[in-house]
C-alpha cells in the first residue's frame, strides 16, 4: 500500500464532481425512504406491518443483485452503469403516487430501491478509487452528501402537506434528474490495474445483465480479510438503526401527532449532525483504533433510536418531546458521522482499486440484509406488542450483536489510520 505522504492528491476537478454527485445521490434514499411510511401512512392508511414490509421491500433486489451490480462497475465503469440507475429512478419516480394498492407499491419500491441503492453505491465507489480510500476526502465526501440528506426530507415533508404525494413525489423525481445531470459530468477513474475497468470502451453484451457465479465468489471471499469482514457487520448493524428510523419511527411520531414537515426536520437534524462529524473523521481514525470506534459507535447508535419511546416519555408537551428527539437526532447523527467514512475507508484500504466497487457490493448486500428484515420484524412486532415495546425488542437483538462484534474486534488486526 502506498503511503499517504508519498501518494499524489487526487485531482481537485474530480474531487468536486464527486461531491457534487455524492449531494443528489445520497439524498435519493431519504427522499424515498421517508415518503413511502407518510404516504402508505397517512395517504392510504395502511397498517404498521404493511408499512415495514413496503419499507424493507426497497432492499430485497439489492440484496441478490448489489455484488452483481458492483462487479458490473468494476468490469464497465461506475459512470457508465450508474447512469443507468439514476436513470430508472427518474422512470419511477412519478409512478408513486397512481399506486394506491400495497401490491403495486411492492413491487415498485423493489425496482426503485434497488436503483437508488446501487446509485448511492456507484457514488461511493467513485470517491474510493479517486481518493484511494483517504479518509480525510472520504469524510469530506459525507459532508457534501449530507447537505442533500438534510434538504431533500424538509423539503419533501412540506410538500406533501401542501400538496399531496404527487407533489411530494414530483420533488422526488426532480431530484433524481438533478442526480443525473451531475453525474453525467463526473470523470470516470481509469484503473490501469484491471483490464477494462474504468474504460469506456469495454463492450457491454446483453449476457453480461445475467449475474455471474464467479463475482459473488470473489466478493464474499473478501471476507476472508478480517477488517472486510469486521466492518461489514458493522455496518449491518448500523444500517439496522437507520431501518428502525425509516420504519416504527416514522409510524411513532405519526402516531403522537407530528406532520410530515416536523418528521423532515428530525431526519434533517440527523443528517446535518452527521455532515459536520464527517469532517473529524480522518482526525479520529489516525489518533484512535478504529475498531474501538466502529464498536462503540454501533451500539450509541442503537440505543439512541431504540430509546425512542422513552424520549418521547420525558415530556408531556409536544414541543418537549420534538426538541428532545431533536436532541436524541443529533447526537446520533454526530456519532454516525464520525464513524461512516471511518468504516468506507477501513474497507477500501483493504481491497485493490480495482475491487472497489465489489467491496461496496458486498457492503451493500449487508447494508440490505437489515434493510430486507428489520422493517417487516419490528412492523409486525409493533402490531403484535405495541409500538413502544417493538423499540426496546430490536434494541436488545442488535446490542446483542454489537457485544458479538465487541468479541470478534479483538480477533481482527489494529486497523491504522
Amino acid at each position: 500500500m502506498t503511503d499517504a505522504a508519498t501518494r499524489p492528491a487526487p485531482d481537485p476537478k474530480n474531487l468536486r464532481a464527486v461531491y457534487a454527485f455524492g449531494i443528489f445521490s445520497m439524498a435519493l434514499i431519504d427522499v424515498f425512504v421517508f415518503l413511502i411510511p407518510v404516504y402508505a401512512g397517512k395517504s392510504l392508511g395502511m397498517s404498521d406491518g404493511e408499512i415495514g414490509t413496503l419499507v424493507g421491500a426497497r432492499s430485497i433486489v439489492s440484496l441478490f443483485l448489489s455484488i452483481h451490480g458492483g462487479a458490473l462497475m468494476d468490469r464497465f465503469g461506475v459512470r457508465r452503469v450508474t447512469l443507468y440507475f439514476i436513470g430508472t429512478v427518474v422512470l419511477c419516480g412519478p409512478l408513486f403516487p397512481l399506486m394506491t394498492t400495497f401490491g403495486a407499491l411492492l413491487v415498485l419500491q423493489a425496482v426503485s430501491g434497488f436503483a437508488i441503492s446501487m446509485g448511492w453505491s456507484g457514488a461511493q465507489t467513485l470517491i474510493a478509487r479517486i481518493s484511494e480510500g483517504d479518509a480525510e476526502y472520504i469524510g469530506r465526501f459525507s459532508s457534501f452528501s449530507r447537505i442533500g440528506t438534510t434538504a431533500a426530507p424538509v423539503i419533501a415533508g412540506l410538500l406533501f402537506d401542501l400538496g399531496g404525494a404527487p407533489l411530494a413525489y414530483g420533488f422526488g423525481t426532480l431530484w433524481a434528474i438533478c442526480a443525473f445531470a451531475v453525474l453525467w459530468i463526473v470523470p470516470e477513474p481509469k484503473i490501469e490495474s484491471s483490464p477494462g475497468a474504468g474504460n469506456e470502451k469495454v463492450k457491454f453484451r446483453l449476457l453480461d445483465i445475467l449475474p455471474r457465479l464467479s463475482d459473488y465468489t470473489a466478493s464474499f471471499a473478501l471476507m476472508a480479510i478480517p477488517a472486510v469482514a469486521f466492518t461489514a457487520v458493522a455496518m449491518l448493524v448500523r444500517n439496522s438503526s437507520y431501518s428502525i428510523q425509516t420504519s416504527i419511527y416514522m409510524t411513532y411520531t405519526q402516531g403522537i401527532g407530528f406532520t410530515a414537515t416536523k418528521i423532515g426536520l428530525l431526519f434533517a437534524a440527523i443528517e446535518l449532525a452527521a455532515g459536520v462529524g464527517s469532517w473529524f473523521s480522518g482526525r479520529v481514525m489516525r489518533q484512535f483504533d478504529a475498531r474501538h470506534i466502529l464498536v462503540w459507535s454501533t451500539m450509541a447508535t442503537v440505543t439512541l433510536v431504540c430509546a425512542t419511546p422513552l424520549f418521547g416519555s420525558l415530556s408531556p408537551a409536544m414541543w418537549g418531546i420534538f426538541i428532545i428527539l431533536m436532541g436524541a437526532q443529533m447526537v446520533r447523527g454526530m456519532v454516525q458521522g464520525v464513524s461512516q467514512p471511518i468504516l468506507f475507508s477501513v474497507q477500501a484500504k483493504s481491497v485493490g482499486r480495482h475491487q472497489q466497487g465489489s467491496v461496496v457490493g458486498l457492503r451493500q448486500t449487508m447494508n440490505r440484509l437489515g434493510g430486507v428484515t428489520i422493517p417487516p420484524m419490528i412492523g409486525l412486532a409493533s402490531d403484535a406488542f405495541g409500538r413502544e415495546q417493538s423499540f426496546y425488542i430490536a434494541g436488545a437483538c442488535l446490542l446483542t450483536v454489537c457485544v458479538l462484534l465487541g468479541l470478534y474486534a479483538t480477533r481482527v488486526p489494529r486497523i491504522a489510520g
